[in-house]
């Protein structure tokens, strides 16, 4: 998928002038390098052999290795060459930090050189020397390597990377932000254990109570941390009186392990109320997430908490400060106002408040979420939005905010003032203690001017961030000013370049989704969010999984189920928001995918034509799991099938969510080989409760 073959990184603190770092490739490639935490003396070695006049050099993206051109490329030497170690090899100094592409080149006798059409995304002839001397691009896609920005240190005996506060794109074992994780990832050995146990509770976050569907007693749920590589087992237990729940690994691809992602109706049957249930997966991803109910809309009554994923970064930072949940918080519970909603022609219900990492304020007292800064420190923070219905602009007066990851997909660092976070999106920042010490204010303000959920307490959502020795000052700082919006942050690049083919004209599916209100015959009015005129429904008693273990393939229209069973094709879905029936209800939507990122080739806000197909953005495009759908408009979505199973995406307002706005893929059914063991043991607790009349039975599509 990647054009970088993301090799491994070590770098050494530097004694004297004379730092050795080691960069080992494959099939006969090495790289290391001299670093003096200025410049580095990168060593490129290449075992090739070489015909009598011919030569070898290698070209880059860089000015130093000739910005793409062979000719002014850098030539490696043959003086170690022999028959049985045919190693050319040349030393460049390079500015550390500096990130770059490159490819070896074999010169003709005569000089000649054949260039691939386009080296950032072709993958080029295997290596052939005519017999006029020409030669063609090496087959493997285009090596990278950042040079190291800061000296790290040395640990234990071996020459290792380490991930320490002026290294952060270090790792461990070799691994680093460099890596490719969709392909290559580590096998710590680890496995970190959790267990959670939901049940109702009483709490009053901002000094209101009330009911909460609670984990272990508290919200919001406690923080699922591991490293990179590390096996995740978490044990779900159900104290539930009546209802089923389940918990659903938000943005974690779940590779190859489809049957652990949560989701009741597509991957599992809801946990029955006495039971439990044990997920197990393999962190292949780092940074920043959450997890929640699936069932219905029952995270918002609680069923949620911060996930992270420890692994290198694309900035240096100084101290990790942990997760900062924003959520929209609903005193008269979001389930009751859930099934109010389904049958009103209304505005979606307005939140009581909101909470940020549970904490804050109202008339019936509560109290501020406090945040510490240390003067000079760089520090990370984990931005999440976590809520059914509000969208969010945050900021932290006086302090500007260096964006370095959104969801899972570390990116090129750039700053800003003012972030908007849509439901589900995260996004991990540093700040800077660079301002005069005291407190300040951090704001999460409802994007309410445009259709982007409301809130009765807007324009007082607040935590504080406070110097040492300022935790007790309460803030007098001032705002940035904005304009509210309900689009995405643009400019997310990844950090590395993504390759994705270029989609023609007919290959887009195009997706429409649209509101339909049906009058009932008594009188009563049922609201539906349909994806291409239907509104998804599942049977909690018969998950897709089910239909695929048992080779059944008659699925119910309404579940909305897609087959794709072309395993490594790409598929370019343009979702297109529509006039429904009576009212074209036109509000913007956060799409999350389960099992993939995806890539934004696109959105618009007008209406999807075939030829929209030869205007999208194919070069490195935004990579993410949640992306907004412009109001009234289009978003054009592309990933790969490399990951079997039966997956969902929908909108993230839980009250779309169940009205129906989702739909599911069948990915490669044929390769699934996840179903756990205790599959049938889990629906059939299920049927055993729900057909003996429990209290709450499935009003909305299930998820």
């Amino acid at each position: 998928m990647h054009l970088f073959l993301g090799f491994l990184v070590s770098c050494l603190l530097s004694v004297g002038s004379a730092t050795v770092l080691h960069r080992h490739g494959h099939q006969g490639r090495h790289i290391h390098a001299r670093q003096d935490c200025a410049t580095v003396a990168v060593v490129f070695d290449k075992l090739v052999t070489t015909q009598w006049g011919e030569s070898v050099s290698i070209a880059g993206s860089i000015p130093e290795l000739g910005n793409w051109d062979p000719n002014s490329g850098v030539p490696l030497n043959a003086d170690q060459y022999t028959d049985d170690n045919p190693l050319w090899s040349t030393t460049v100094d390079l500015p550390a930090g500096t990130n770059f592409e490159y490819k070896y080149v074999v010169f003709g006798a005569d000089g000649s050189v054949t260039w691939d059409a386009d080296p950032n995304e072709s993958y080029a002839v295997p290596v052939a020397f005519g017999a006029d001397g020409s030669v063609t691009w090496e087959a493997d896609p285009n090596h990278s390597y950042t040079v190291p920005s800061a000296c790290a240190s040395i640990q234990s005996d071996t020459w290792q990377c380490v991930n320490e506060p002026s290294a952060r794109g270090c790792w461990s074992e070799g691994y680093n932000i460099n890596t490719d994780f969709d392909v290559n990832w580590p096998n710590t050995g680890v496995t970190v254990y959790y267990d959670l146990t939901i049940a109702y509770t009483t709490l009053a976050p901002d000094g209101f109570a009330r009911t909460v569907t609670a984990i272990n007693g508290q919200y919001p749920g406690p923080t699922i941390e591991a490293n990179w590589g590390d096996t995740i087992s978490v044990t779900v237990a159900n104290q539930l009186p009546d209802n089923g729940t389940s918990i659903h690994w938000h943005g974690l691809r779940q590779f190859q392990s489809n049957s652990q992602d949560g989701v009741p109706g597509v991957t599992e049957c809801p946990i029955a109320p006495g039971q439990s249930r044990t997920y197990t997966f393999q962190a292949t991803q780092y940074g920043t997430s959450w997890y929640h109910s699936h069932l219905s809309c029952q995270y918002g009554d609680g069923v949620l908490g911060p996930i992270i994923i420890h692994g290198p970064a694309t900035a240096n930072y100084d101290i990790e400060l942990g997760p900062l949940l924003v959520a929209d918080w609903y005193y008269g519970g979001v389930s009751m106002l859930a099934a109010q909603s389904q049958h009103e022609n209304a505005l979606p219900p307005e939140a009581d408040n909101a909470l940020i990492n549970g904490m804050m304020v109202s008339s019936s007292g509560g109290s501020y979420h406090m945040t510490p800064l240390t003067a000079g420190q760089r520090h990370l923070v984990r931005l999440i939005n976590t809520a059914v219905d509000n969208h969010f602009v945050v900021s932290l007066d006086g302090h500007t905010l260096e964006v370095i990851a959104t969801d899972f997909v570390p990116v090129v660092p750039y700053t800003t003032d003012t972030l908007f976070i849509g439901i589900g999106q995260r996004y991990d920042v540093i700040i800077t203690a660079d301002q005069a010490p005291g407190a300040y204010w951090f704001r999460a303000d409802v994007q309410d001017t445009v259709q982007c959920g409301s809130n009765f307490n807007n324009g007082n959502i607040r935590s504080i961030f406070a110097y040492q020795g300022h935790e007790s000052e309460t803030p007098i700082s001032s705002p940035y000013s904005y304009e509210q919006r309900c689009t995405d942050e643009t400019g997310l690049t990844p950090y590395w370049n993504s390759y994705v083919p270029v989609g023609q004209i007919g290959t887009f599916t195009e997706l429409t989704t649209a509101q339909y209100q049906v009058p009932q015959s008594d009188g009563s009015l049922n609201v539906y969010w349909k994806v291409n005129g239907s509104a998804f429904n599942v049977d909690w008693a018969q998950p897709t999984l089910q239909y695929v273990q048992t080779g059944n393939t008659n699925y119910p229209s309404d579940l909305n189920l897609i087959q794709l069973p072309q395993e490594g094709a790409w598929v370019y879905w343009v979702i297109q928001e529509v006039a429904g029936d009576p009212y074209f209800v036109a509000i913007p939507h956060p799409i999350h995918l389960h099992g993939h990122d995806f890539y934004i080739l696109g959105t618009g806000t007008d209406t999807w034509t075939a030829a929209d197909a030869d205007n999208l953005n194919y070069d490195n495009p935004t990579r993410r799991d949640v992306a907004m759908l412009p109001s009234g408009g289009w978003l054009a979505l592309a990933f790969q099938l490399d990951n079997p199973g039966a997956w969902l995406m929908h909108c993230h307002i839980a009250w779309h969510a169940g009205e129906g706005l989702a739909l599911q893929f069948l990915e490669s059914p044929g390769s699934i080989s996840s179903i756990p063991a205790d599959f049938d043991d889990q629906c059939n607790a299920w049927s055993s409760y729900y057909d003996s009349d429990p209290s709450y039975m499935q009003q909305d599509s299930g998820i």
